[in-house]
């Protein structure tokens, strides 16, 4: 089986992760990489629609339901004893088409990680305040830091892509 590239985007709440998600997603399919994108959700999310077709058929106690058209596939899967897969095992088993995945939170994870920081959101990082994340690889910042990782400028896409591009990609293609 083919090692996926798995980055994970960290950052507190609020502090800009999907809107730096969506810039290196952009960025990196410029650049000729097949990207899947993995968010996690501490809050309990419905992808279905109340009173759709999907809907009704999970309602109705279907374990997976998969909803498809010419365009894209979505899928409805209960978990087993309300319990969170592993991200490995999510990666392995539904991003088996790509080079990369980016995964948004999964703060608790031991991928290789870029932390967002905005000052006005919090004076300390995730990944160097209270504990010492050794996973940490870059940080994205609207302000300098002096930091053991590379710091980019929270708006630099193109330099972070060039990053995880010469760290991760350009072996694997």
């Amino acid at each position: 089986m083919k090692n996926r590239v798995i980055v994970s985007i960290v950052a507190k709440s609020g502090t800009g992760k999907t809107t730096l998600l969506e810039k290196l997603i952009a960025e990196l399919k410029i650049r000729g990489y097949r990207v899947g994108a993995l968010k996690h959700d501490a809050h309990r999310f419905d992808i279905d629609h109340k009173n759709k077709d999907s809907w009704r058929l999970t309602q109705a106690g279907a374990d997976t339901m998969v909803i498809t058209s010419k365009e894209k596939l979505a899928m409805v899967k209960m978990n087993q004893q309300s319990e969170e897969p592993d991200v490995l095992e999510i990666v392995n088993h539904y991003f088996t088409d790509v080079d990369l995945v980016l995964t948004e939170g999964f703060k608790g994870n031991t991928f290789p990680k870029i932390e967002v920081h905005r000052k006005e959101r919090s004076d300390t990082l995730l990944c160097r305040g209270d504990s010492y994340d050794k996973s940490l690889l870059a940080v994205a910042s609207d302000e300098p830091l002096d930091m053991d990782v590379p710091v980019y400028d929270i708006n630099d896409a193109l330099g972070i892509c060039d990053f995880i591009e010469e760290r991760f990609l350009r072996q694997v293609s």
